[in-house]
């Protein structure tokens, strides 16, 4: 693209490890893992392999906020998963994510050891074995589910097609960034029409849909994760604003926000949490 020639995809696609970035070394077209090396555990029932990107965080911002209730069977240990250092594809971590992303949980309170992968799955997994954060009402808990999936569904549009693109790609390049940036603000609109009536995602109660869409959206518009915030003009968005801003000043939020991070200030930088102490300030 970038010497102006149309490329003409050939009849079947082969690999050649061509440059994609800042993310090239870990991007491969094949699964399983590339080294032997078992997983750590700690002393807590809840094992956690992640980093501290919008998918790690929704996992350690439910886990702080069912600490935060007392439910003490949600204490855990936040390992650090080295990404570009390859950490996701060691033999322990396939076995627990077959997929080799994070977040990846291992729930060590029953027997036997109950894996759980995608960062969706999880945060289900964890309302319905504590029983917070998801409406038991039926027609509560299906409107949790659909933005639940929404957010699933839609953020790949916003990391992997406009992040990338945007903030990630080797060259700027104008037809996948306008296309992206179409579909992030359309996502947007659709949660400011939706919040302009409602506290939450949901109506009145935070659930684990607002856990799971905060991290990306509402840091979008409040922290500015792609640096792109004048371009996207997300101040247009009053109504995602005003819902981060709220999740912004929970407790439990400030402190899962904290976990298995290793950029920013360095005083808000908590590589692993494996008591509670480690993110007292």
């Amino acid at each position: 693209m970038s010497d102006g020639k149309q490329w003409i995809p050939p009849k079947v696609w082969t690999w050649d490890a061509q440059d994609g970035g800042r993310f090239t070394a870990i991007n491969r077209p094949i699964a399983g893992p590339t080294h032997e090396k078992a997983l750590p555990v700690g002393k807590h029932p809840i094992q956690l392999y992640s980093l501290g990107t919008p998918n790690g965080i929704k996992v350690t911002i439910m886990l702080e906020e069912l600490l935060a209730l007392g439910h003490a069977g949600a204490e855990y240990d936040a390992w650090l998963i080295k990404i570009l250092e390859g950490d996701q594809f060691s033999s322990g971590f396939v076995d627990i994510n077959p997929n080799s992303k994070i977040p990846a949980m291992l729930d060590r309170s029953v027997e036997p050891p109950q894996r759980v992968f995608e960062s969706g799955s999880i945060l289900i997994y964890l309302a319905e074995k504590f029983g917070e954060f998801l409406p038991t009402e039926r027609s509560q808990r299906a409107e949790c589910f659909s933005w639940l999936m929404w957010q699933m569904g839609s953020t790949p549009f916003l990391g992997g097609g406009f992040g990338h693109f945007y903030a990630y790609a080797p060259e700027k390049w104008e037809y996948p960034i306008n296309r992206f940036a179409m579909e992030v603000k359309r996502q947007l609109d659709v949660l400011d029409r939706n919040l302009e009536t409602n506290r939450y995602l949901c109506g009145d109660a935070y659930t684990i849909a607002d856990m799971a869409t905060y991290p990306w959206y509402g840091l979008l518009v409040t922290r500015d994760i792609y640096n792109a915030q004048e371009f996207l003009d997300v101040q247009s968005y009053k109504n995602v604003i005003r819902w981060a801003n709220e999740i912004n000043e929970r407790p439990a939020v400030k402190r899962g926000m904290r976990v298995n991070r290793t950029w920013g200030d360095e005083d808000r930088r908590v590589l692993e949490r494996h008591d509670a102490s480690d993110l007292d300030e």
